[in-house]
């Protein structure tokens, strides 16, 4: 266990990852260490050979894990033992060569222009605190695409209604600018006004907070996501992530580049953002089925 600690220690404090990260490769390596002292008792993880591994992965394809889980449990040992390479703790990488399991990626969901011209245009937004807030939720997350975890550790200090921008700190405390369109300015004016009126606020404090004027917990902003977006779409998803795919998606067929986007969603790799090019080509194909002659 010293050697995975050292890892997780690593993890933390020189590459910057999240506590939740963290914890999921602190998962994945102990349920390797775990499979290998119920069937290789003498054989330590730091020891551990491709063949070993490659048993691991057959049993938990066995117990149903998918091909998704399964890469990443292999990611995490992958970094695991390159830790081990780079201080010279070991060899060979165990890893290095072996073959896992493909999956296909499901295609994002996102909602079309017409419904999304129904939940800001149509659907009745009370003109009070409550209704005013709901609102802005909405509007933050398809017009910045933030994260749920982002949005509620928002504080006003990282508002800026002036040069309108939003400073919004992301997966390994990564911070990025995005700026704020005159539609969701006008509703944050709004929302602010009211907000202070009911419960004074400083700097520091967080800018969404519930009817009682605490802060929200994830669940709170999704159920009010969840409430809006079940009268505006049919889509089986109805998340906050939903809206960030569509800010995306959006994004990228009126012509954003692929990089940018990229910086807006704060992905630490451009082939986390590419996922939504398939959606542009998933659209052009069904244009071009109706559109052609012989499609």
């Amino acid at each position: 266990m010293h050697n995975i600690n050292g890892f997780l220690h690593y993890l933390s404090l020189n590459k910057g990852y999240s506590a939740n990260t963290v914890k999921s490769y602190q998962v994945d390596l102990t349920q390797f260490q775990d499979y290998l002292s119920e069937n290789y008792p003498e054989t330590d993880i730091q020891e551990a050979a491709a063949l070993q591994v490659r048993s691991w992965i057959v049993s938990i394809m066995e117990c149903g894990i998918k091909p998704r889980s399964i890469r990443r449990k292999v990611s995490s040992l992958q970094s695991f033992y390159n830790y081990l390479l780079n201080k010279g703790s070991i060899e060979l990488n165990p890893i290095e060569k072996l073959t896992v399991p493909k999956y296909t990626a499901k295609l994002p969901q996102y909602i079309n222009t017409e419904d999304l011209k129904t939940l800001f245009d149509k659907i009745d937004f009370t003109d009070d605190f409550e209704g005013t807030r709901d609102r802005l939720i909405l509007e933050m997350f398809y017009s910045t695409g933030i994260r749920l975890s982002e949005l509620v550790n928002v504080k006003h200090s990282d508002i800026d209604v002036g040069y309108g921008t939003i400073k919004v700190t992301g997966k390994g405390n990564k911070q990025r600018i995005i700026p704020l369109i005159p539609a969701l300015i006008n509703t944050l004016k709004v929302y602010l006004d009211k907000k202070q009126k009911l419960f004074p606020y400083g700097r520091n404090d967080y800018l969404i907070v519930t009817n009682k004027g605490k802060i929200p917990y994830t669940k709170f902003i999704y159920r009010v996501v969840h409430k809006y977006l079940g009268l505006a779409t049919t889509l089986d998803k109805k998340s906050p992530h939903v809206l960030r795919h569509t800010f995306a998606t959006h994004m990228l067929n009126n012509g954003a580049e692929l990089n940018s986007i990229k910086e807006f969603l704060g992905h630490a790799n451009l082939s986390a953002t590419q996922v939504y090019t398939h959606n542009t080509v998933e659209k052009l194909k069904k244009i071009y089925k109706r559109a052609h002659p012989k499609a």
